[in-house]
């Protein structure tokens, strides 16, 4: 089922409601070992995942005080808002708003030793297309990506650039982590970090 694209996930079915509707979904998990040895060696790192499933992923790592790049494009602000609900930090910016201050933002974030996500494809597309500022930002801080992704056994899908995934109630939620990948200097290498980025969402999201 397909929802209009009039206003932003939080307008359409509300903060409070979109709360209540994630505290019902049941949730597996697969790939937790990359995530559990970056955490031991208490490595900061990027977390990638394509913005069409920003919302089950939020609400699995709430309260962990993740750093988002967050959009200064409108709907960025009420993705804020849901996330400081969930025990966020941010750092606002994009690829083509305030792009250079994003990355500064969690070049440094990575620098005081947090845990980034970052939707490379967003804040509007094209869908599943890395744009180089999560990779460029890892390189930069000598950090490794980890790439997330979430499947749900029944969704709503809003009429939207990105298709954006709303989960239906007591939806299976299969949260996958992929291996981690690390980018080496110099433009080759952030050009091979875009690629292996875009092949690991794709699987994480959508099976091998």
């Amino acid at each position: 089922m397909k929802l209009r694209w009039a206003e932003p996930v939080a307008s359409v079915i509300g903060m409070g409601l979109v709360r209540l509707l994630a505290s019902t979904w049941r949730v597996r998990v697969r790939g937790e070992e990359h995530l559990r040895a970056l955490r031991t060696a208490r490595r900061p790192f990027v977390f990638v995942l394509w913005h069409s499933r920003i919302l089950p992923l939020l609400h699995h790592h709430r309260n962990e005080k993740v750093v988002l790049l967050i959009s200064r494009h409108r709907d960025g602000g009420y993705l804020t808002a849901l996330a400081q609900r969930w025990g966020y930090r941010f750092v606002r910016g994009s690829s083509k708003r305030g792009g250079e201050v994003g990355l500064l933002g969690i070049v440094r974030a990575l620098e005081d030793g947090a845990e980034v996500a970052v939707t490379p494809d967003g804040p509007r597309g094209p869908a599943e297309q890395v744009k180089p500022g999560a990779v460029a930002a890892a390189q930069h801080a000598h950090v490794p990506l980890l790439p997330i992704g979430a499947r749900a056994s029944a969704a709503w899908w809003i009429d939207s650039w990105d298709r954006f995934c709303i989960p239906k109630p007591f939806a299976r939620i299969e949260v996958v982590y992929g291996p981690v990948l690390e980018v080496g200097h110099g433009k080759d290498e952030l050009r091979r970090g875009i690629t292996a980025v875009e092949g690991a969402l794709r699987v994480v999201t959508h099976g091998p």
